[in-house]
């Protein structure tokens, strides 16, 4: 063996495992920001693991004032909800689709449970810290109280969302605070073959790179794209900037499948009508190709025509003769052919380059079907780092067609282009927490036009007051959050007039979306702390009955399914028992009754459905220990019979 080649071998281990190591690899995988150049830095995982430690010794990391405290903004729990909003949805009750207006550290702590490694693809476009566009919580540790006063939904004290200017002794520091836990959040939603991709400009690339980092582990650092931006720029004292960069993590770089180079989806304009692949893209390649050239009798054979005629490609020899060079070939070979026979079409058409069996042009042309599927899963070739085709003019022609006025939106095609190249499947899930004008959303649904999927997005953006001057507020946008939204409703308009020979397929496309806000809790946080209340007496006196007078049982149900565990999208029908409405979720795995008069003849109307779980509110007992006493022996024989176990719980 050569010296190189014995370089390149790896050794066979002859020893059994190293357990220690073993343990610091699934430590590093769960907490990669407690390892600092492959060491672990115990006071980190502590406060990870919600023990505050102190910050002491100066190790290598990225550090910065607020760094420690970011720990506990993660671990502390929200006490608001998501409401959900009809009137500004499409097709609530049949759509997969969510747009979230509410702060993003808040939402994202919201859809831990429900979406904890969930998500495939996340792309934000976050502010660049030029001093001017952002906007920040004063006191970021009290992110819905601010919020709440921010949207007028609670008397202010002085808590404002405001620009990080640069005369800010913190400017870069407010901003790592900001995007820090945002980060650390939005990881736990990635599945482990997820991939997170996050435009920047030079403002804060570096400071990007180092927190991401720490945040996602370097070792699923997979690459930094450049983008031009910018044709021409006179922008600048020194370089006029053309690009900005597009970061790239994975959630586990051993899980991820590397990039797919590309495909031009709209060429696979067929769909199959029948068969194992049923629904699937392709399109049609001629079996024979001029460019292909050999002796091989195996590819140069008759075919039959649904006529009875026989066709083969031009040439001077015929079978049984070996051809010579120059004779035409088809593609595949006889035993290929024969393999794949119904991948094979054969088409009447005017004008075809074969010939038949006396030599004369035929009437007949042969294709073979090429599957987007197979295409996309085999292919090879990645994408170069440098994306040259995206400007953001295009992003700007796409919104002036829909006749909305907003500047700096990413192209739809570029979020289009990531979606393809990290190899998003039919139903994966797309989120996108710096929602802005919902580039994503578009995108996602132009995506699920051309290949057939039923990708999902959710969009996170806050209600941000459009200027007053602006001509989005002239032509009546309040807030970002509602340029968002109409952009959704124009683009799926727009997609939905567009379906010409694809409406079959179009027909299956979820053009909908849901619409949730960010509130308070629909049942009233205790005030824990009796030194702060001002009147303990009434206090009590107000949590006699702990559910928001206006709060509606929608809003209620909504916010189970979210702090249970189930997706936002998850299908909901009421059954009407013993009189009373109960939703059911998932096929009745979860019944969930808010009538506040219950009665034995419900429970057990329930009990007969066998769910998984029931939730009842406390409110509907009305102080009856007895029946409460009475539903929980009903749940237990119930579980007892089937074998089984329902969870029983009271809200």
């Amino acid at each position: 063996m050569a010296k190189s080649e014995k370089q390149a071998s790896l050794k066979v281990k002859l020893t059994s495992m190293d357990i220690a190591e073993e343990k610091r690899a699934q430590l590093k995988a769960l907490f990669p920001d407690a390892f600092a150049e492959n060491k672990l830095d115990f006071d980190q995982l502590k406060r990870a693991l919600g023990e505050w430690v102190e910050p002491t010794k100066e190790r290598f990391g990225l550090n910065w004032p607020g760094k420690a405290e970011c720990m506990k903004v993660i671990q502390q729990p929200s006490v608001a909800t998501l409401k959900p909003v009809r009137n500004e949805s499409v097709n609530f009750d049949t759509t997969e689709n969510l747009f979230i207006e509410g702060d993003n550290l808040e939402v994202l702590k919201l859809l831990q449970k429900s979406y904890f490694g969930k998500v495939k693809m996340i792309y934000i476009d976050p502010p660049y810290n030029t001093g001017n566009e952002f906007i920040y919580p004063d006191k970021f540790s009290e992110t819905l109280d601010t919020y709440l006063e921010y949207t007028g939904q609670k008397d202010g004290n002085g808590h404002k969302f405001s620009t990080n200017t640069d005369t800010n002794g913190r400017y870069h520091s407010k901003w790592l605070n900001m995007m820090y836990p945002r980060l650390y959040l939005a990881k736990n939603l990635l599945r482990d073959d997820g991939v997170i991709f996050i435009s920047i400009d030079d403002n804060e690339q570096s400071n990007l790179k180092a927190l991401c980092d720490l945040v996602f582990g370097e070792e699923n650092f997979v690459g930094c794209a450049a983008r031009i931006a910018k044709k021409s720029n006179n922008k600048g004292e020194f370089w006029a900037p053309n690009f900005d960069y597009i970061l790239t993590y994975t959630k586990l770089k051993s899980a991820a499948k590397p990039f797919f180079g590309g495909v031009n989806t709209e060429a696979y304009n067929q769909i199959e009508s029948e068969g194992p692949r049923t629904g699937e893209r392709y399109q049609l390649v001629r079996l024979y190709m001029s460019s292909i050239q050999n002796r091989n009798p195996e590819q140069r054979f008759f075919l039959d025509c649904p006529d009875g005629s026989k066709i083969i490609p031009p040439g001077s020899t015929f079978p049984p003769e070996r051809p010579v060079l120059g004779d035409g070939i088809w593609r595949w070979t006889k035993k290929k052919i024969e393999k794949e026979n119904n991948r094979i079409v054969i088409k009447s058409v005017k004008s075809s380059n074969l010939i038949d069996e006396n030599g004369n042009p035929a009437k007949w042309n042969v294709y073979t079907k090429t599957y987007l599927k197979d295409v996309i899963e085999e292919a090879s070739a990645k994408p170069n780092s440098l994306i040259e085709k995206q400007i953001n003019q295009i992003g700007s022609h796409e919104l002036n067609k829909m006749d909305i006025p907003f500047n700096y939106s990413k192209p739809a095609s570029l979020i289009k282009y990531l979606l393809e190249i990290s190899r998003v499947n039919a139903d994966d899930i797309i989120l996108d927490f710096f929602a802005g004008s919902a580039t994503t959303a578009h995108a996602v649904m132009q995506l699920n036009k051309e290949d057939g999927g039923n990708h999902k997005y959710i969009m996170v953006q806050l209600p941000e007051p459009c200027d007053e001057n602006s001509e989005a507020c002239k032509a009546g946008y309040k807030t970002i959050a509602d340029i968002g939204k109409e952009r959704i409703r124009r683009a799926a308009q727009k997609i939905a007039e567009e379906q010409g020979s694809l409406a079959d397929v179009d027909e299956q496309l979820d053009l909908g979306f849901k619409v949730f806000k960010l509130t308070r809790s629909n049942f009233k946080v205790w005030e824990g702390d009796v030194e702060k209340i001002k009147n303990l007496e009434q206090q009590l006196l107000d949590y006699v009955d702990h559910i928001n007078a206006a709060s509606t049982p929608e809003d209620i149900l909504y916010e189970l399914l979210l702090k249970s565990g189930f997706p936002l999208t998850t299908q909901v029908k009421t059954l009407r028992l013993a009189g009373k409405d109960v939703f059911s979720i998932e096929a009745g795995t979860l019944l969930i009754c808010l009538d506040k008069a219950l009665n034995q003849a419900v429970i057990d109307a329930i009990a007969n459905k066998n769910p998984r779980q029931v939730i009842f509110l406390d409110a509907g007992f009305k102080g009856d220990d007895q029946l409460k006493a009475n539903a929980v022996q009903t749940f237990k024989t119930r579980a007892q019979q089937k074998e089984s176990e329902i969870v029983f719980r009271t809200v």
